[in-house]
């Protein structure tokens, strides 16, 4: 298990902002350019929710450049997701998709009713879905037949989808058919 320490000590008046900036100052004066382009090595997209929990690079072994990373709350497939997917396969040359939901995802505690309290706070009604879900198992099912059946991707017959156990680490492969 890694353990995160922080570099940059946080004095008084800094926002975390100001400390990620000051990283990004460390980080900048030994960065090396890579001289890589923006097309991934391993021509694969991953989707995942965006869980602090889960090192995704780490996680599946993954180096700067090697895929193009979504995410978002629960890991869903939306149209934004299928927007950046279509990008990624036909403009950037990706062809398999990977997607990864997780264990104890905040959205299997959220309902609908959550853009309904919303508009009574902001007198707004947001325009997206909450996209919970209560079952993560179906809810990949769910992805995986919106990514298969988009008609803007031309590359769908490599989409697999799983959930990572937040605990263990592990992948568990959900078969698209329950």
């Amino acid at each position: 298990m890694s353990t995160h320490t922080p570099r940059i000590a946080q004095t008084a008046g800094d926002t975390v902002i100001d400390r990620l900036v000051e990283a990004n100052r460390s980080y900048a004066a030994g960065f090396v350019d890579p001289g890589m382009g923006a097309r991934p090595v391993l021509r694969v997209a991953v989707v995942a929710c965006m869980d602090a929990r889960i090192d995704l690079h780490a996680a599946l072994g993954l180096q700067l450049g090697d895929c193009h990373t979504v995410r978002n709350a629960g890991g869903v497939v939306t149209d934004d997701t299928i927007r950046s997917l279509t990008i990624s396969q036909r403009a950037l040359g990706t062809r398999s998709v990977v997607l990864i939901h997780h264990t104890g995802c905040g959205l299997q505690t959220l309902t609908e009713e959550f853009r309904h309290e919303l508009e009574m706070e902001v007198g707004q009604r947001p325009a997206w879905a909450v996209e919970a879900f209560r079952d993560v198992d179906q809810d990949v099912r769910q992805s995986m037949r919106r990514v298969r059946t988009s008609p803007f991707l031309p590359h769908t017959d490599d989409v697999r989808g799983f959930v990572f156990d937040v605990t263990s680490g592990l992948l568990r492969e959900i078969d698209p058919q329950p």
